[in-house]
């Protein structure tokens, strides 16, 4: 039996369970992590299919808001 860990699936278990902390109790070293924790973790995820989805999608709502705001 051969027992496969998909790396971004781990992130973004960690990234909820840190996130999930209270704000206080955070030092700025443990936001720093997070920070980059986060970072990894969206660069293993965009090349994927998901990450496509989402970068078209933050893509046309920016686009939405910056057409809503011209005249």
């Amino acid at each position: 039996m051969v027992l496969t860990i998909n790396v971004a699936v781990l992130l973004a278990v960690i990234i909820v369970l840190r996130l999930g902390r209270r704000t206080h109790a955070r030092s700025r070293n443990d936001e720093k992590l997070t920070v980059v924790i986060v970072l990894v973790f969206g660069v293993l995820i965009a090349p994927t299919a998901l990450g496509q989805t989402v970068f078209d999608v933050v893509g046309q709502l920016a686009q939405g808001v910056t057409q809503s705001g011209s005249p």
